[in-house]
């Protein structure tokens, strides 16, 4: 791959006289990136796809081709992305679902709207993967039809779609009224009994980890279970008994509904397993009694589950903050908080509310302003990004707290070129700084070249349009590729530069 010419096809001030000549000569990965701009012609998209004909697929979802610009016979990867978007010709779908490139098919199988002639070919296609493609995005009554397919993988997938209706969901679990299943992946493959190795070393091997068959099909009905778990339309009766199965995973899917009862939900709370007792604390379903209760959980991960609820009650989540990891995150709860539950954080005498509340971009100006001149290191760093504050106070925070919140300052949006570049020189220096710098729009030519020193911003610094032109052609010779594609892709390269990079034919 040529790293300058994959840069430059990104950047967004190629004029279109070079985006021309750079079509014929580019590779995969420049016609990937020529695929992705805003600016191309008709005549370049239709160029582009004569030479790239996976190209079409961005350009399709752009509206930059025609449907007459389409051979389905010659490129049926476009004719794809078309249908894709329902832009395509019913006539494409009809020859795709009877060609013999089943993973065009399993692509066709995918699209909405296909002809109901064209959906029937699909359901009645040898290839139960293009049948499951089917399944996994029918209507109603055709995944009512396909749940009843002898093919495991395609039961699974009508068990994952939204629109499978009810009972037939629940059909899936129970098997009531179901024939039974005469294959899967691992049957139709190997001679069972037969368990897949997880560190399989066979080359080329699709089944999946750990899959099994004895002949019950057993791994393949376990993910249908999954898959129906998982699924919202899915009958609370029909779910709740997997409270007490052995496997995790369904029990982990059972503790994600939003429909359980208070008595299954208790019982998942005593979930051996702490990712259970997790997935159980953040679902917003649960009570209050449940919440209070989960929150002394001895998991670390199941009291962070439930800071993340949004119906965590102010106390609790407070509690939880002071003895939990929640990260620079904004909760769902801090984001809902009424004005007076503001007031009442920015004032609590716990550092860890305080914090929670920082995370907010839309605090009243006092409430902002206190928290980015609070005396707790944590709760100024967390205020520091905060828009809105001037340039004087978050030169006092940098001299209240140093190295505590200076990467934290240089990521405020109001940080000015001055500031940026005083922070690059700050000591001792921290290097998370020249990672924000790098990527801040206010970033001043002499503050970017301070941030080349680092390697890790080294690239986006190379990208900045405010980085000096000649550095910016400097660039193009480093030995890392990263840096010379991002070098490429600057808006401020000289032209005259950018047209010496791309060949002339």
């Amino acid at each position: 791959m040529n790293a300058a010419l994959c840069g430059l096809a990104a950047n967004p001030a190629l004029p279109p006289e070079l985006i021309d000549r750079l079509i014929p000569v580019a590779d995969d990965d420049i016609a990937a990136e020529l695929a992705g701009r805003a600016d191309l012609s008709h005549a370049q998209a239709v160029a582009l796809v004569a030479r790239f004909e996976e190209s079409a697929v961005p350009l399709a979802h752009e509206g930059c081709l025609a449907a007459d610009d389409i051979d389905p016979v010659a490129q049926p990867t476009a004719a794809l992305a078309w249908l894709s978007e329902r832009a395509g010709r019913p006539e494409w779908a009809r020859l795709l679902a009877a060609g013999p490139v089943s993973e065009h098919r399993e692509k066709l199988a995918a699209c909405p709207g296909l002809p109901p002639d064209v959906v029937e070919s699909l359901a009645a296609d040898p290839d139960a993967q293009v049948v499951a493609e089917l399944a996994l995005w029918a209507t109603a009554d055709v995944a009512a039809t396909l749940a009843r397919h002898p093919h495991a993988e395609v039961r699974r997938a009508v068990a994952a779609n939204g629109a499978t209706p009810p009972p037939v969901l629940a059909a899936l679990i129970t098997g009531e009224g179901q024939p039974p299943v005469s294959r899967c992946v691992v049957c139709e493959h190997e001679e069972t009994p037969f368990t897949h190795d997880p560190h399989c070393p066979r080359l080329h091997c699709d089944l999946p980890p750990g899959a099994s068959c004895d002949g019950s099909h057993e791994s393949s009905v376990h993910d249908t279970w999954q898959a129906a778990l998982e699924n919202a339309a899915t009958p609370t009766k029909a779910v709740v008994h997997f409270v007490d199965h052995p496997s995790m995973l369904l029990r982990r899917a059972l503790a994600a509904r939003t429909d359980l009862p208070p008595e299954v939900s208790a019982r998942l709370a005593d979930d051996p397993v702490p990712a259970v007792r997790a997935d159980l604390a953040g679902n917003p379903a649960i009570d209050d009694v449940l919440i209070r209760a989960l929150a002394d959980d001895p998991d670390p991960d199941v009291r962070r589950g439930l800071a993340h609820n949004p119906n965590v009650p102010l106390d609790v989540l407070v509690h939880l903050a002071g003895v939990t990891r929640i990260g620079a995150t904004l909760l769902p709860r801090i984001a809902a908080a009424s004005p007076a539950e503001v007031g009442e954080l920015a004032t609590s005498p716990n550092p860890a509310a305080r914090v929670l509340l920082a995370q907010r971009d839309d605090l009243p100006a006092r409430v902002r302003d206190a928290l980015v001149t609070d005396p707790d290191a944590k709760v100024a760093k967390s205020a520091a990004a905060q828009p809105g504050l001037s340039e004087a106070q978050l030169r006092d925070a940098v001299h209240r707290h140093g190295v505590q919140v200076v990467a934290k300052v240089a990521t405020n949006p109001d940080a000015n070129g001055a500031l940026l570049e005083d922070l690059t020189r700050h000591e001792p220096p921290v290097r998370k700084v020249f990672k924000a710098v790098a990527r801040h729009d206010n970033a001043t030519g002499p503050a970017l070249l301070a941030c080349l020193a680092d390697s890790r911003a080294r690239p986006l610094a190379a990208s900045h349009p405010a980085l000096p032109p000649s550095t910016i052609v400097e660039l193009l010779s480093d030995t890392d590729r990263q840096v010379v594609e991002a070098a490429a892709a600057n808006p401020s390269l000289p032209l005259t530069v950018m047209s010496d990079l791309v060949p002339r034919l």
